[in-house]
């Protein structure tokens, strides 16, 4: 989910008490005693996550959630409760720092920071807690780390654009705001696609807030004035829709634009289809969150898995737009189709 990336990263300040951290930011996870873990060989887990308000960070929490359920049911885990940073990287780091104090077994993270959670991750696993880390990734190999190559990701849709304009044409890349890490992979990976097709020229790279109203505003005024271009390279999500959604409104013509997931784009993508308008789409997998808590669960059972997973990214395309637009869902959702057991099995090395 690309807007999660608008974050920014927050100076780390002297750390709160843990008794008041470990009050403060608790969503209510799926109960249990905490207490019972002790007692028996299942787990007692806890996500830390710097947002759980974005829509992709709900749809990640219902997917941990029924996955634990059913982790319960086989008794592997006994207790899970999520910890809402808030945006907050200091206060993540203080209820990471709670949760070795409360002696969890298994520590799930979506970081709010590369290298700032970095100490505090190494003290957990120094303690013998089995730490994973999913989506936005730290740098430190001492947890086990589940994401996707951004690099990557916009390799991937610069070929794909390449091939689609047959090796020439003009395209407006329209990124994410400068200097954000996520966007300046994927915007490395769409140059090295490009280099592929050297008639493809680039006459205007564009950076926006992942949000559609200034996207919209920063689309219209670059193609006010390239009017003429052949395609667009976008990084997805609200992008991507402000990118088609002025081109359909302004009854021009509808040149290949890459997207992500984002349901308001798929929507658009799919009223269009008919008019000619084609795009390749990837997504950031919600079920990384699944993958993370599996690995971990084995890895703290005595399991061997690899220390950094790599999930490939799907392939939204013409032909399979149908599973996964839908209709009856807010534009600001991420569908996604689930991986079978079989897939993350092999993922986590089983």
């Amino acid at each position: 989910m690309i807007g999660r990336f608008t974050r920014a990263a927050v100076a780390v300040t002297a750390l709160g008490t843990l008794a008041a951290t470990a009050a403060c930011g608790v969503d209510s996870g799926d109960g249990g005693s905490s207490a019972s873990a002790g007692k028996s060989k299942a787990l007692k887990v806890g996500w830390s996550t710097i947002y759980l308000t974005p829509s992709w960070m709900q749809q990640t929490d219902k997917m941990l959630k029924d996955d634990v359920a059913q982790l319960k049911k086989d008794g592997k885990v006994a207790d899970y409760q999520v910890f809402n940073a808030n945006g907050d990287t200091s206060q993540q780091i203080a209820q990471i720092r709670a949760m070795i104090q409360q002696k969890y077994d298994v520590i799930l993270v979506d970081a709010g920071s590369s290298t700032a959670l970095n100490p505090a991750l190494e003290q957990a696993a120094n303690a013998g807690i089995t730490v994973a880390n999913f989506d936005s990734l730290v740098t430190s190999d001492k947890v086990v780390r589940v994401g996707t190559d951004q690099k990557e990701w916009g390799r991937m849709m610069g070929r794909w654009l390449g091939e689609k304009l047959g090796g020439k044409g003009k395209i407006i890349a329209f990124n994410g705001p400068a200097g954000v890490a996520v966007s300046e992979e994927r915007w490395q990976g769409a140059q090295e696609g490009l280099k592929q097709y050297p008639g493809v020229k680039v006459v205007s790279n564009v950076h926006s807030e992942y949000n559609l109203a200034p996207a919209a505003q920063a689309f219209a005024s670059a193609y006010s004035a390239n009017p003429d271009i052949d395609g667009v390279f976008s990084q997805g999500g609200a992008l991507s829709a402000a990118a088609l959604q002025t081109l359909v409104k302004q009854k021009k013509k509808l040149v290949p634009i890459t997207g992500e997931n984002y349901n308001g784009f798929l929507k658009l993508w799919k009223d269009n289809q008919a008019a000619g308008f084609s795009s390749l789409s990837t997504a950031q997998p919600n079920y990384l969150g699944v993958i993370a808590l599996r690995a971990a669960v084995a890895k703290a059972g005595g399991a061997t898995v690899p220390n950094q997973i790599m999930v490939p990214l799907p392939k939204i395309t013409n032909e399979n737009l149908d599973q996964y637009v839908q209709a009856d869902q807010p534009d600001d959702s991420y569908p996604i189709q689930a991986l079978p057991q079989s897939e993350i099995d092999k993922l986590i090395g089983k």
